[in-house]
């Protein structure tokens, strides 16, 4: 449950939405400021706090934009926009080697397993069905909005876009740590 708690500010974009994007855009601005805010004050450091800058430095420029220019034809495309963003959060971290995953789970776990294989090849695996799960939802939000077919379609997208993979990483690491580990990565 803390990863979709993470996503907080990204699902009430979606739902504040419904009254205006920019209200959407503030939303999320300030759940996600006051999520960072709150993790900062706990100690948590910043490489664990990977999805909550990402999440700030969207909503900041979002919400600039978005009441600046109200009637921009992108509003139409927020959802879309918002999880291409997290598409490439999440491609980001895997491509420097520092899935976004690892510091939600480092929250979760003893530090002794944090240098093991096994945490490390679970926080990639998860991290790349998040980003899978980003961006063919991002995809498919574009032709939701582009062939107009409607809220529902469009909710269902995103749905999609968050439910798959929590659900994913509600069961794989347990999945995971039942299997033999390969033989080069015993300890």
């Amino acid at each position: 449950m803390s990863y979709l708690r993470g996503f907080m500010p990204w699902i009430a974009l979606a739902i504040v939405s419904t009254l205006g994007w920019q209200w959407g855009a503030l939303a999320g601005l300030v759940l996600g400021a006051a999520m960072l805010i709150r993790a900062r004050r706990a100690g948590l450091a910043a490489d664990a706090l990977i999805l909550e800058c990402s999440t700030v430095a969207f909503f900041t420029a979002l919400t600039i934009f978005a009441f600046a220019r109200p009637d921009s034809g992108l509003k139409d495309y927020v959802g879309a926009l918002a999880l291409g963003w997290l598409a490439v959060t999440a491609w980001t971290t895997l491509a420097v080697g520092r899935p976004f995953t690892t510091g939600i789970a480092r929250r979760q776990t003893p530090p002794e397993v944090w240098n093991t294989y096994a945490f490390r090849h679970i926080n990639v695996v998860i991290t790349r069905a998040w980003s899978i799960a980003f961006t063919l939802s991002a995809a498919a939000m574009v032709v939701v909005v582009s062939a107009g077919l409607g809220v529902v379609a469009a909710l269902a997208a995103q749905f999609a876009g968050f439910v798959l993979p929590a659900l994913f990483t509600a069961w794989y690491p347990g999945w995971a740590r039942s299997r033999p580990a390969p033989a080069a990565h015993r300890a």
